[in-house]
């Protein structure tokens, strides 16, 4: 699944080309991942005539603000991709869902053979991008605003082990099963640790990491794992997993002290750490 690094990566490169172009046409070919829409057309009409101003971002989030008030909002689920292409490129493969063309010529393709993803629009009475479908969604990673001393209340109340609790949208928006276990080996933190057991220590190099992983991989362009379902907009790979500290790397020797990598599997998922760091 797309988390934080690769959702921004497609942001700023959406960012780049969809400023100032007017929407020409929409068409739904996927009902599913129009699903917040009782009809495709209520979608469409939503998007048809207005001029894109700028792209923000919410944790996995593409928030696309549109003229008038309409916000187009993307979510990328497990398996999505996004295209900017040219009208005249070749035909949509058969897992896209969702074509935006618009009056440059160019179109945004959105694909996803999981139909985990969704898209929809948003009215947003101050045009921006605080959209009440996603108020929900706790801090987003990156958020400067949310420093060491904030995390430490947060984190106080909480009985939770950390990577559930970092992988949970609601109390910080971005982070999942891939990141979360790179900033809890950069913050030398086990995954099962209680929230509300780390000292003031603790909670700073917890902080520091958040930002500097998802930094360091929104500078590689995100990771693209063996499945290859993440590209970014224009179909390259990305290439923060060639940095991957413990993710994927079970039984090989940890570029900090040379144990081997071991895996957990907990709650149906797969927790990559080095023992001896984190321990």
């Amino acid at each position: 699944m797309p988390e934080l690094p690769e959702v921004e990566t497609i942001r700023r490169e959406l960012a780049g080309v969809i400023c100032g172009k007017r929407v020409d046409a929409a068409d739904v070919h996927g009902l599913r991942s129009v699903r917040r829409h009782g009809d495709p057309a209520d979608f469409c009409s939503g998007l048809i005539g207005r001029r894109a101003l700028y792209v923000r971002r919410r944790g996995k989030y593409i928030l696309v603000v549109l003229d008038a008030g309409n916000v187009l909002v993307l979510h990328l689920g497990m398996s999505g991709q996004l295209r900017w292409v040219s009208s005249s490129a070749v035909q949509p493969s058969r897992h896209t869902h969702v074509v935006v063309s618009f009056d440059s010529g160019e179109q945004l393709r959105f694909a996803d053979p999981r139909t985990f993803g969704e898209a929809f629009v948003a009215t947003s009475p101050t045009s921006d991008e605080k959209v009440d479908a996603l108020a929900h969604l706790g801090f987003d990673a990156l958020e400067a605003k949310v420093n060491s001393e904030t995390l430490a209340e947060m984190l106080s109340v909480r009985r939770t082990s950390l990577k559930p609790l970092l992988m949970n949208q609601r109390f910080v928006a971005g982070l999942g099963n891939i990141y979360s276990d790179e900033v809890l080996f950069a913050a030398k933190l086990r995954y099962d640790r209680r929230a509300n057991s780390l000292s003031t220590d603790e909670v700073r190099r917890l902080r520091r990491a958040i930002t500097r992983v998802l930094r360091q991989a929104v500078a590689h362009g995100g990771s693209t794992l063996a499945d290859a379902q993440y590209k970014d907009l224009y179909g390259r790979a990305g290439g923060f997993q060639y940095y991957h500290q413990v993710y994927g790397r079970e039984g090989e020797a940890c570029k900090r002290c040379q144990t081997r990598i071991s895996r957990v599997r907990t709650q149906g998922r797969s927790s990559f750490m080095c023992e001896r760091c984190q321990g």
